[in-house]
């Protein structure tokens, strides 16, 4: 330790600045120099989550701990309205809440937090009967998150609460299909600057030709949106209903049958929209259905669908300068990974699965010249074949053996992920 208190402070910053938040908090343990070093840099906790659980169990030191580091986005589970008055103890200028599994009906104490800037309440057991908790955060949320939270107000009380969050740039409403919204025209009309929507639409068959259009816009005006997710789609549509989304970017469509309609819903939206830049599809007819009207603008592309390897010859076709795929097919990846760098050569990021891919074509993904990022969507395994139940959930030996094999032969290039580790904040629908 002695010669490690002779660097100075601003060295030892630059060194932690490269470690993961997982090695940091390692670190911050080894003694109370580092501890008390890193807890008073704040840069280096920049963008840093806490999940927190049965908040009682934590004492002073910890609750300083996080103050002292700034901690701006927590996550709290199981918890009850006497946790909210410790997190406003501590952490008043919280910018960033999920409430996971909110124990009661009460959120009122939301209020104290005058930073708060993203609000996610997700698989609460307790009814919402009002969603008046949001009227003093109607000048400061920018986004808000309800997730498979049952709520027991009319549609109309829900529409006209959401509607005074005008500062809002992201909403996310996911349901069970009891709640019944004819049309987004009328929350669109008040939330302006609106970039990023997730809706559930379970209870659509038809999309009205009003569906999307705000009464502020006039001719042939476009929102301002340019993401849009879908739940559980499965709604005639028209051109002319998708017309006020000429400025859609990104789409994602999450089909609620498996085995779908006779119809293909998916080649209006893509003939809608010529310019997407992102397609993210889930479930709903297999890829030969729509692969011909994909756009030629497309950069990033997600599909878990049912496909077969001449599928992907079609995609090549249409989307020549791909550089982000995700690619879960149906069936086996095997006879799929073989292809991508002949057929994509332009990717940046991929994520696949590795198992029944033979080692030959995993490591063929070396030919993918300008691959920065992989990652393995199936890091797991079954150590015993006999014990099928026994599953491990970390990277295998012959997976790590893999992967060093990779990066061996792309000069260490390409970085492989075994595990994703997204915001804590979103819910786990998308």
């Amino acid at each position: 330790m002695a010669s490690a208190l002779e660097l100075p402070a601003e060295l030892w910053l630059q060194v932690f600045s490269f470690l993961s938040w997982r090695d940091k908090l390692s670190v911050r343990c080894t003694c109370l120099y580092f501890k008390h070093l890193l807890d008073k840099s704040r840069p280096l906790w920049l963008g840093f989550s806490v999940v927190l659980r049965h908040l009682s169990r934590y004492n002073r030191p910890f609750w300083r701990s996080l103050a002292q580091r700034y901690v701006g986005s927590v996550s709290v589970r199981s918890g009850k309205r006497k946790d909210l008055k410790q997190l406003l103890t501590w952490l008043p200028a919280l910018g960033a809440l999920r409430l996971d599994d909110w124990k009661e009906a009460g959120i009122g104490e939301l209020k104290g937090f005058l930073q708060l800037q993203r609000l996610s309440i997700t698989s609460c057991s307790t009814p919402l009967k009002s969603l008046d908790f949001l009227m003093p955060l109607s000048h400061q949320l920018t986004q808000l998150s309800l997730c498979n939270v049952q709520l027991i107000c009319p549609a109309s009380h829900l529409l006209a609460a959401v509607s005074q969050l005008t500062r809002l740039t992201s909403l996310l409403l996911h349901h069970d299909g009891s709640l019944r919204v004819p049309k987004l025209s009328g929350v669109l009309t008040h939330l302006t600057e609106l970039r990023h929507l997730s809706w559930t639409m379970i209870t659509y068959r038809t999309l009205s030709h009003d569906f999307f259009s705000p009464t502020h816009l006039q001719g042939g005006a476009a929102l301002q949106l340019s993401d849009l997710q879908l739940l559980n789609y499965d709604a005639m549509v028209t051109q002319e209903v998708l017309q006020p989304l000429s400025r859609l970017r990104n789409l994602s469509i999450f089909h609620l049958y498996s085995v779908p309609g006779p119809i293909c819903h998916l080649q209006t939206w893509l003939t809608s929209l010529p310019h997407l830049r992102s397609l993210s599809v889930h479930g709903g007819h297999p890829l030969p259905a729509y692969a011909d009207f994909l756009p030629s603008s497309l950069v990033d592309l997600t599909l878990c669908v049912d496909l077969q390897p001449e599928d992907l010859q079609v995609v090549s076709g249409r989307v020549p300068h791909l550089e982000h795929l995700h690619l879960e097919p149906w069936g086996s990846s095997s006879k799929l990974v073989r292809l991508l760098p002949q057929l994509f050569p332009h990717l940046r990021t991929l994520r696949i699965r590795h198992n029944h891919v033979s080692d030959e074509d995993f490591l063929c993904l070396r030919q993918l010249q300008h691959l920065d990022t992989l990652e393995v969507l199936d890091s797991y395994y079954r150590p015993d074949p006999a014990d099928p139940s026994w599953v491990v959930y970390e990277p295998s030996p012959r997976l790590l053996q893999l992967i060093a094999d990779l990066q061996k032969l792309t000069n260490h290039r390409v970085r492989v992920i075994t595990g994703t580790h997204g915001d804590p904040l979103t819910c786990h629908c998308v």
